[in-house]
């Protein structure tokens, strides 16, 4: 009732046309992304009641096509004594045709609510995908079912998984000496678990706590997911406060570990975390995110009635041993007024015949005697002065840089990734949704996600070239 009550009070400014929010309030974590009886239900971590972080309630919105969006009423709310404080984290599976969630309960036990918390393991059941009852036994896995070098406070986020028959689940945690860590459990009804093993540990490099894991299987190998918290920067990598981390390997479910073959970002942009994944009906990997940061400065919080959004579904694929993403087919119905230009050269800095906010934009660039070249989105005159976000490739380097030092109001910053010509060209397929910029290089190698919060007016885009380089292709579509 709160929601319908409030929603017409949100301001509309930077709502997003085709990623999904919550309908007002705050929003964080992807939870229990799952296909069900033919549409894909999408729970996450939500306040209702002002457009911060309060005690988790899950939302819950479903969809055909993972990019048009409908809600449901909240799904799970804190009204349980292992949960009185937040139902955090967790993931959603079907079994014996009811949906199942599997969630963390958070407990404050003192004065100090950052430090001073428990966390427990609860599921609560629908038979018709909406209305969900907790367990009468809840947590199904309890204070007591901690193993002594696993911490006691952060034990959380429960990603369900199948194999050989049996349920599993990987949670975060850490072990309270500053190295984040994955533990496995097991279980055949999802009501009574058992301890397998820590399955993979930061071992001191990789982050002091690890949240959101997600473990599934892709061709021949098995691949961890994770959102690795104050993780020391390599590099131009890991350079937000938390970052997401996909790990390629083998589970050896006899011993409970986790061989790790390699490991890398799965977004290097600013605004990327928590993502889980599921399999649809076709036999597709799909990842989801919260499209925001820990920390980080969100002008929607001001007075506009709402924070959060999720990112693109993209496609997870695992193309000569490496994962690549890609956007979904699904968002390409939604393309309208098609804008397209070929192969001219660029020497300076050529405005486009084309404006907008909310866009598909695929360019192919040629280096050919260019030192610098790229785009730049949302351009225009500001209040503050001109604005733009600006995606530059660095030849010498071979960096791609998003830089939005000039983005409007909100934060700035700039974050590279080193993407190899190919051919001596750069490929980008960008996407920008009113405050959102995600951008795809090289068919899905190298993926950049920011948020931006340019004036309304700044819609210009601009290609241009430091030296000589030949634009070998530019189209637009706009997306509603």
């Amino acid at each position: 009732m709160f929601i319908q009550q409030t929603k017409q009070n949100v301001r509309m400014d930077y709502r997003l046309n085709y990623h999904l929010m919550a309908e007002v309030g705050w929003m964080n974590d992807p939870n229990g992304f799952i296909q069900y009886n033919g549409e894909f239900h999408l729970f996450y971590q939500h306040y209702p009641y002002k457009p911060v972080w309060g005690p988790m309630h899950w939302g819950h919105a479903v969809s055909r096509d993972l990019v048009k969006w409908e809600f449901l009423p909240i799904a799970l709310a804190p009204d349980e004594a292992f949960d009185r404080d937040g139902c955090f984290s967790g993931s959603a599976i079907e079994k014996d045709g009811k949906l199942v969630l599997m969630y963390t309960g958070h407990v404050v036990t003192g004065p100090d609510t950052d430090q001073d918390y428990k966390q427990s393991q609860g599921i609560a059941i629908s038979d018709d995908g909406v209305n969900f009852t907790k367990w009468g036994n809840n947590p199904v896995i309890g204070y007591d079912d901690i193993p002594e070098e696993i911490s006691k406070k952060d034990f959380r986020d429960p990603k369900m998984f199948v194999r050989n028959g049996q349920y599993y689940i990987v949670l975060g945690s850490n072990d309270a000496k500053g190295n984040g860590l994955i533990i496995l459990y097991r279980s055949d009804n999802l009501k009574q678990w058992t301890y397998v093993n820590v399955i993979a540990a930061s071992g001191g490099q990789l982050g002091d706590n690890w949240e959101c894991p997600d473990l599934f299987q892709l061709d021949d190998k098995d691949v961890l997911m994770l959102s690795p918290q104050r993780m020391p920067a390599q590099g131009e990598a890991y350079r937000n406060l938390h970052s997401t981390m996909s790990i390629i390997g083998k589970l050896d479910l006899a011993t409970g570990l986790f061989h790790a073959e390699q490991y890398a970002p799965i977004d290097h942009g600013f605004d990327y975390y928590a993502p889980q994944t599921t399999q649809d009906d076709n036999g597709r990997r799909i990842v989801i995110a919260w499209m925001d940061m820990w920390e980080s400065e969100m002008p929607t919080q001001e007075d506009h009635g709402w924070a959060g959004a999720m990112s693109l579904p993209r496609e997870v694929l695992l193309i000569d041993g490496r994962i690549v993403y890609r956007p979904l087919k699904e968002i390409e119905r939604y393309r309208s007024e098609v804008y397209s230009i070929h192969d001219f050269i660029l020497d300076g800095t050529q405005e486009m015949d084309t404006r907008g906010d909310s866009y598909e934009l695929q360019v192919v660039f040629e280096a050919d005697q260019a030192s610098e070249f790229g785009v730049k989105l949302r351009t225009g005159a500001g209040k503050n002065g001109l604005e733009e976000t600006v995606l530059s490739y660095d030849i010498k380097t071979g960096l791609l840089i998003f830089n939005r030092d000039l983005s409007g109001i909100g934060p700035g910053g700039e974050r590279k990734a080193f993407v190899p010509l190919q051919d001596g060209r750069l490929s980008l397929r960008i996407f920008v949704d009113k405050c959102s910029v995600e951008v795809f290089a090289n068919d899905g190698e190298v993926v950049m996600t920011g948020r931006i919060y340019p004036s309304a007016d700044s819609q210009g885009i601009n290609v241009f070239s430091e030296g000589t380089s030949r634009v070998v292709s530019f189209e637009k579509w706009d997306i509603r």
